[in-house]
């Protein structure tokens, strides 16, 4: 069964070919894609959801495709389509092209609608059947997101005030959730692995002790999730430190 939707797979190619371009000399990247997410995300009025699982369907999809084979900057586009309709927040194809256009090429004018502006709806609607068969309609998603949410509620009420009100904790823990969906965290860890992950390295960052955690049965983040263990931890935040490394590397 496998063997005949990569066969499909690849008799689509043409479905997928490259009709935007960055203003640079260098070809896409994959680590590129990702990054756009968050830009054109938000400037089409995306929600945080949405965004995650735009990032995800990408991400899945390039891990049963070739990276070579399609061109990340309309894989990248097809998933927020995509991402839209499953989130049930639904997005224009006019909207994401002119956005995603823009973020691409910044000096550039809207794309007229011409022939040029038809072919890439048509390419961006043909390549989300094509992920959609690839994905086999698994596109459906569990996030970290609520879980974060309620492990921050729980350790406020742990913190005392004046500790909680010092650092921004909240708004590191956000931010580096975000950030992970750069990479392909969210589908190696468990949602609510990474949600405790997050949390430990914002509270890391800033030198913040959970009170009574020397005399307590169970560390703090294993109160959150039973089966969590100190090495998957260090995984995450590994892989998430990698990320930051990555991105500061690229020319």
């Amino acid at each position: 069964m496998e063997t005949g939707v990569r066969g499909a797979v690849q008799s689509q190619r043409p479905a997928c070919r490259p009709l935007l371009r960055r203003e640079s000399a260098a070809g896409p990247r994959e680590e590129d894609s990702p990054a756009c997410f968050l830009s054109v995300g938000v400037k089409l009025g995306m929600q945080s959801i949405p965004i995650a699982t735009a990032c995800t369907i990408y991400h899945k999809f390039f891990c049963e495709i070739n990276l070579d084979a399609y061109d990340p900057y309309l894989v990248a586009m097809s998933s927020i389509y995509l991402a839209g309709k499953v989130e049930e927040q639904h997005l224009r194809t006019r909207d994401i092209i002119n956005v995603s256009n823009r973020y691409f090429n910044p000096s550039s004018e809207p794309l007229e609608l011409d022939s040029r502006f038809w072919e890439l709806r048509d390419s961006i609607v043909q390549c989300e059947l094509l992920m959609l068969r690839v994905l086999r309609f698994q596109v459906s998603f569990q996030h970290p997101h609520k879980y974060l949410l309620h492990y921050l509620i729980s350790l406020k009420n742990w913190l005392n005030r004046y500790s909680w009100q010092r650092t921004p904790i909240s708004v590191t823990a956000w931010a580096l959730l975000r950030d992970s969906y750069h990479g392909g965290l969210c589908l190696r860890f468990r949602a609510q692995h990474l949600a405790v992950a997050v949390l430990y390295l914002a509270l890391q960052v800033y030198g913040v002790e959970v009170p009574a955690e020397s005399e307590a049965e169970k560390p703090w983040w294993q109160v959150f999730s039973d089966d969590l263990t100190k090495p998957i931890i260090d995984n995450i935040v590994s892989d998430l430190i990698q990320i930051y490394t990555m991105d500061t590397e690229i020319p």
